[in-house]
């Protein structure tokens, strides 16, 4: 049973295996009509560097739709692309050929053709355009070559065994990741041989340079090395270079002293540069840090009264004293110095194992006996002192020893007192002060400490100084009142109504800030206008309680210190815009421009002008004639002007609105009639006696009508009209002369409403509320020149009959010449 069942599944297995594979065939068959393929193509290598000969067939093309008729193209790279003309086809029967031979790389990409078939009778693509590769096949015909054909380097004479710092690099322009290109580097060749140079590489383009040994500057100075790169190819081709090592001298040598013993000698107390010299030696290169000494002291300079530098030039030691000895505790004084390089010293392993020790010298150094100055004890030596004490005041009395002279016979002097406060006694050099001594004065600096410095002199040969200091500590007292720091600030009014008042004192602490600040007046008006705030501190705040005009400020302020002591002082405030800054902006140019409108009224205007006077023009006709001259204000009229008739002292007073009354004068030459208003009794006596002064009036006329209004304590005209009208007859001229004054009634009003309004804006600013001014007593009451309005018309004026024979010359002249011009007189 299970063999028929085993049997039964094969069977169905086959079955099934026929039906997939017809299908499998159908697809096939069906691709292939769909894409017939009618070019045979295919990749075509070649050789590169081929021998030839040339042309040399590469490739042949068929494409079965080709006839009698057909012609063959290719084109693309090595054809009508660079290089040129590498390759070319036999348009009939589709073979391919080369013309030269190729160097794989100088073209290492695939070379790139396209082929087409064309009809020759009608120049038309018989198929669609297809394309091969022509891949050129490399050979080893390229050495592997080092970056550098020459190398130098430089190599100190201490580098220790293993690597140089010197990198080798190869490479080969044949094709990568073959044989043709694997490199192998090595040395091949070094002079001298010793120490032993090897290369290491690092991988198929990298090594570096190794040695075993020690580096000898002394006497070698310089290696060559020739190295080797070399490839894997059939066959291998290599390539060399030549590495050249200079040896740089380091420090392995190290310096000798010259002599191990040195005298030398420096008197007491002296202080010298360059006392003596020491010198070593040293094989190094000179100038070099390797060659180049540092000296120091072992032991005998515990008390560094002596330094040792080394000449830069020489490489000698340099020994000065920077300290004085005293001959009485030391006459003699050993020193043991060392010497060593500024590099450390370096020695090769093979030859030792420990660097040797420094090289040392002794120097012995004698102290001369000399005269000792004066020595000040507890020197410097401070005072303490209140300041503006009365002078007179002992404030110091020195301690001196001199182990080579008599103190007794030791003088004192002042060296240095630069206020002139104290004096000094020259035998005791007991200090005294002789002035009172300012804590705040400039001589101390900003502190509350004053120097003096004083000398002691002996009376030895030569004689010998010796200095002291005294230091006077001032206390300070309240001598010094507060005051501003700035006298004057400015006040942003447009952001601000608010200045900070720094104040200081030139005494400390307790008898200086913090102030307290408050207004210097006692003003109602400014204590309106202005407060402190903050009024407790170093600095103060000045407020304006309301908004200030703009323009200048005196604020007076009063600052007391601590203790009480006032201090009075003036702020200057200037109150201002400063738009968007700090300080107070300039004033606005003055500018105005004319928009389009403007311009247009103002050609209007200019047209209306030119309209009017056509017009003008046109009433007037063609001919001008001249206008009569009015015989007004007296024309072409010639008045004696140099009489001065008697003054008159005029007791009147202002004139009073009453009803007008007639006062008449004559008298020879003229009549007058005044009509004026009613005086006080006063007035009108002066008025009486004023016109009885000049008996010579004619004829005059005068009409004058006053109206008064009041307003607080002034009076003020409204309006004033005067008509006057004078004649004056002669021998041959005629004057008459008419004036009219008149000010206009809508004047007095305006006025009347500004003051009005002004008075309302002093409700805001009542600072600005107008003052009555001291009575002075009454004006002057002297009528008015410009109100009598007096004229000399009654002067005599007959010597204008006869001017001369000259004049009358003159006078025809221009008597016809006017009459020509038809001007009437």
């Amino acid at each position: 049973m299970r063999t028929i069942t085993l049997l039964l599944l094969v069977a169905l297995a086959a079955v099934a295996a026929s039906h997939i594979s017809r299908r499998r065939r159908s697809k096939q068959q069906g691709l292939l009509v769909r894409s017939k393929r009618r070019w045979v193509l295919s990749t075509i290598e070649l050789q590169e560097e081929a021998k030839g000969p040339f042309p040399m067939e590469i490739s042949r093309m068929f494409n079965n739709m080709s006839g009698t008729n057909h012609e063959f193209r290719i084109s693309g790279m090595g054809v009508d692309i660079e290089p040129l003309d590498v390759f070319f086809i036999n348009p009939d029967n589709g073979t391919v050929y080369a013309r030269r031979a190729i160097d794989r790389e100088q073209y290492r990409k695939p070379f790139h053709i396209k082929f087409d078939i064309y009809d020759k009778t009608n120049n038309q693509r018989l198929d669609k355009e297809l394309a091969f590769d022509v891949e050129v096949k490399d050979i080893n015909d390229n050495a592997p070559k080092f970056s550098s054909q020459v190398m130098t380097a430089d190599i100190k004479e201490n580098t220790p065994e293993g690597y140089l710092s010197v990198q080798l690099q190869a490479n080969d322009t044949d094709l990568e990741n073959t044989i043709n290109t694997k490199i192998t580097m090595s040395v091949i060749g070094q002079k001298p041989a010793e120490p032993k140079i090897h290369l290491k590489q690092i991988d198929n383009r990298m090594g570096q340079l190794t040695f075993q040994g020690c580096f000898d500057y002394d006497k070698i100075k310089k290696y060559e090395v020739t190295v080797q790169a070399k490839d894997h190819g059939i066959p291998p081709l290599s390539s060399t270079a030549l590495v050249i090592l200079n040896i740089v001298d380091t420090n392995t040598h190290p310096p000798k002293f010259k002599e191990k013993q040195y005298q030398g000698a420096v008197n007491e107390s002296a202080i010298k540069d360059n006392v003596l010299r020491v010198a070593v030696e040293d094989k190094d290169t000179p100038k070099t840090p390797a060659w180049r000494a540092k000296y120091f002291f072992i032991k005998g300079n515990e008390d560094g009264n002596y330094k040792i530098e080394t000449d830069p030039v020489t490489n000698e030691g340099i020994l000065s004293v920077i300290k004085g000895k005293d001959y009485e505790r030391t006459t003699l004084t050993t020193l043991k110095i060392g010497v060593e390089n500024e590099e450390p010293l370096w020695v090769c392993k093979n030859k030792a194992t420990n660097n040797p020790p420094p090289d040392t010298a002794e120097i012995t150094m004698k102290v001369i006996d000399v005269n000792d100055p004066p020595e000040f004890k507890g020197n410097p030596t401070n005072v303490y002192l209140k300041e503006e004490e009365p002078p007179g005041k002992v404030l110091y009395t020195p301690t001196v020893v001199d182990v080579d002279s008599v103190v007794s016979q030791i003088r004192y002097v002042l060296l240095e007192d630069p206020a002139d406060w104290v004096t000094i006694n020259p035998t005791t050099g007991q200090i005294t002060s002789k002035q009172k001594m300012d804590r705040e004065s400039p001589f101390l600096n900003g502190t509350n400490i004053y120097k003096v410095f004083i000398g002691a002199i002996d009376n030895d040969e030569p004689p010998a100084t010796g200095t002291g200091t005294v230091l006077i500590h001032l206390a300070d007292i309240n001598d010094n009142v507060p005051h501003l720091v700035n006298k004057g600030v400015i006040m942003c009014g447009n952001k601000v109504n608010k200045v900070m008042v720094p104040a200081k004192d030139r005494d400390i602490h307790p008898f200086s800030g913090p102030f307290s600040f408050s207004l210097g007046e006692n003003d109602k008006n400014l204590e309106q206008l202005w407060k402190l705030e903050p009024a407790f501190g170093e600095v103060g705040g000045l407020v304006s309680r309301k908004t200030v005009a703009y323009g200048n400020y005196s604020v007076p302020l009063v600052i007391l210190d601590q203790q009480n002591m006032e201090g009075r002082d003036t702020l200057e405030v200037m109150v201002c815009d400063c738009g968007t800054k700090d300080v107070c902006r300039d004033k606005l140019p003055l500018s105005s421009s004319l928009g389009p409108a403007g311009i247009g009224l103002i050609f209007a205007g200019l047209l209306l002008f030119l309209l009017l006077l056509l017009l003008f023009m046109c009433q007037c006709g063609t001919e001008f004639k001249h206008l009569p001259m009015v015989p007004e204000e007296g024309n072409q009229t010639l008045i004696k002007y140099n009489q001065e008739g008697g003054g008159s002292e005029c007791k009147a007073e202002p004139l009073l609105l009453t009803p007008t009354h007639s006062v008449a004068v004559t008298d020879g030459l003229k009549q007058g009639t005044q009509q004026m208003t009613q005086m006080s009794p006063v007035m009108a006596q002066n008025m009486d006696m004023y016109n009885t002064i000049n008996p010579n009036l004619a004829s005059l006329g005068m009409q004058r009508r006053d109206t008064v209004k009041s307003y607080g304590d002034q009076n003020m005209y409204s309006t004033w009209t005067a008509n006057r009208t004078s004649t004056y007859q002669g021998s041959s001229s005629r004057y008459n002369r008419s004036v009219s004054l008149r000010s206009n009634h809508h004047i007095s009003d305006h006025i009347d409403r500004r003051l009005y309004m002004i008075d309302r804006n002093h409700v805001d600013q009542p600072v600005y509320q107008p003052y009555k001014y001291a009575y002075e007593g009454q004006g002057s009451k002297c009528q008015s020149l410009d109100r009598l309005s007096l004229s000399n018309l009654g002067d005599d004026v007959t010597f204008l009959n006869d001017l001369g024979p000259k004049f009358k010359t003159l006078g025809g002249i221009c008597h016809q010449t006017i009459q020509e011009k038809n001007i009437q007189i």
